[in-house]
């Protein structure tokens, strides 16, 4: 009889020699599959965290735009408050010398002021013949001139502004300028106003366009506001968002060349 060859005992299913191979490679997997887990982990926290980030940056550049639209950091001249005489010195820009400069009136020193002290109320109501030359008085004596060496200029305005929509350009009130660029004549700008923030009209602040911290005036009626007409005093008018607003711009020029006699009332 052929002898029977007899087959070697099995092993458990994936036991055996190849058992330790087997065990050592599912340990690898397994290592492969935590790492992976962990940078995928890892890589959740980073996107959240940039996303985070992202929306910060965002949110911090959204307030600094609005911020800068509105640009209102300090109010100059309150509507409830009456003020006898408000000025700030500031340093004159470079406009001046591209005119011709009359001493003792080409503005040396600059600034701006706000008065409720020139003109009342009534006053105001009636348009006195008189008002020019009072205000005329009181830029000469803020800036260290001589009333005589200023001479009105045009245009010398009166102005309505409600939140009618514009029809051209011209009636674009809002825009940021400089008066010396936009009327070459003006040294002196000077605006009388007519009726009251808040009560007679919503939004029509006058802003002076300072870098970094902005100033306004609120209007109120017979208060006058002054200010050398240079970039020094870069400045605009907020949108009127409901009601009238009245003012009358008066401007000064030193060249007596530029100078136009009183506007006569009908």
């Amino acid at each position: 009889m052929a002898a029977q060859r007899r087959a070697a005992p099995r092993g458990p299913e994936g036991g055996g020699a190849a058992a330790g191979p087997d065990r050592g490679g599912r340990r690898r997997h397994s290592s492969a599959k935590k790492s992976r887990g962990q940078q995928e982990s890892r890589w959740r926290w980073l996107k959240t965290a940039f996303l985070l980030s992202s929306a910060a940056i965002a949110g911090l550049l959204s307030w600094s735009y609005l911020s800068a639209e509105d640009g209102v950091t300090e109010v100059l001249a309150h509507h409830s408050e009456s003020l006898q005489d408000k000025f700030m010195e500031i340093p004159c820009s470079e406009d001046y010398d591209s005119h011709k400069r009359f001493e003792g009136c080409t503005p040396r020193k600059c600034g701006r002021g706000v008065t409720d002290a020139v003109i009342t109320r009534e006053e105001a109501e009636r348009i006195r013949s008189d008002v020019r030359q009072r205000i005329q008085q009181r830029i000469a004596q803020a800036f260290g001139i001589s009333s005589a060496s200023m001479y009105l200029t045009k245009p010398t305005f009166f102005s309505r502004i409600n939140n009618t929509e514009a029809k051209t350009t011209h009636d674009e009130y809002w825009h940021p300028h400089v008066d010396k660029v936009t009327y070459g004549s003006f040294d002196y700008t000077s605006l009388l106003y007519l009726s009251d923030y808040t009560e007679d009209f919503g939004g029509g602040r006058f802003v002076f366009m300072d870098a970094g911290s902005n100033k306004t005036v609120e209007p109120r009626a017979g208060r006058v506001s002054f200010f050398t007409s240079g970039s020094e005093n870069l400045h605009r008018v907020e949108k009127v968002h409901w009601g009238t607003r009245y003012a009358i711009t008066i401007s000064f020029t030193c060249n007596p060349d530029h100078g136009i006699g009183d506007p006569v009332l009908m």
